[in-house]
């Protein structure tokens, strides 16, 4: 690398900032606010140099203008995106979901004859959620297991996330919050790393989903329980309330939706009822 090219490449202007700002966002609904362009400069500084370009004006031109755009928009997602999971986390909310929701939701599917749990990981990032969706439903379930149609969607807009969710094979640290006895049911040892049983993976349908297509969101349909933990945060006020709106429609009546610990759906959307769990908090669609 030249050195022009390396001594320009982590400086970028205002006015670029806003341009390519502008560009993750509409594309997205990925927002960056004033305060994160030093954060967007240093991830895309990685794109710059994989490119080979000597400034980030040069980076908006190919992606704007670019005929060969479309492969670099989506490596541009893997950059800007952070896909910091682990199994079981937030334990609260999983305990809410193993004790509280899939019991409902298996309860009055039965009453009404219909034996069909549909779950969507929607963030899943590196796999860790749906999988750990999977393995909860399995406990559930239990000797039943075998007579449910079960089917887990789990959908990110990283290609990079959602290959390592494919190979479905974790380290220790991913694992730290597993319990013993869940983790010699449910992964396999292999060397320094633990991989999902099969029966757990067979459950999961991994997806690339940019979730700013509103056309695609408005397939997604019949969901029981839907999992959006720590996504709304790369969102503004006005996608966050045009997406949580869209997730209503996406769930069943009686359904419930999950979001970041961290995260309120105040004033962002009123149409679901708000539910207090131990320790933890869900939004239900009645």
């Amino acid at each position: 690398m030249d050195e022009s090219l390396s001594s320009s490449c982590h400086k970028m202007t205002d006015e670029t900032f806003i341009l390519l700002r502008d560009f993750i966002y509409e594309q997205s609904g990925i927002y960056f606010g004033d305060n994160k362009k030093g954060q967007l400069e240093a991830r895309l500084g990685l794109r710059l140099r994989a490119n080979n370009l000597a400034d980030y004006d040069k980076y908006y031109y190919l992606l704007k203008y670019d005929p060969n755009a479309a492969r670099e928009l989506r490596s541009l997602f893997d950059s800007v995106t952070t896909n910091e999971t682990s199994f079981f986390r937030s334990p609260p909310q999983i305990q809410a979901f193993q004790d509280k929701v899939m019991p409902e939701v298996i309860s009055r599917k039965e009453k009404q004859s219909e034996k069909q749990i549909r779950l969507w990981s929607a963030g899943c990032s590196t796999g860790e959620e749906p999988y750990t969706m999977g393995i909860v439903l399995r406990q559930v379930l239990n000797d039943k297991g075998t007579s449910w149609d079960v089917k887990i969607v789990a959908s990110d807009i990283s290609e990079k996330a959602l290959r390592s969710a494919k190979a479905a094979v974790y380290s220790d640290y991913s694992l730290r919050s597993v319990p013993p006895e869940i983790k010699r049911e449910f992964f396999l040892s292999e060397g320094n790393a633990y991989r999902i049983i099969e029966e757990v993976r067979n459950l999961v349908d991994l997806q690339y989903l940019n979730l700013n297509d509103t056309r695609r969101i408005q397939i997604m349909k019949g969901f029981d329980v839907i999992f959006c933990r720590n996504v709304l945060i790369y969102f503004d006020d006005e996608a966050k309330k045009r997406f949580v709106s869209q997730l209503y429609d996406c769930l069943n009546h009686g359904g419930y939706l999950f979001i970041g610990h961290s995260e309120s759906l105040h004033n962002i959307s009123r149409a679901f009822k708000l539910v207090h769990f131990p320790g933890a908090l869900g939004y239900k669609k009645e």
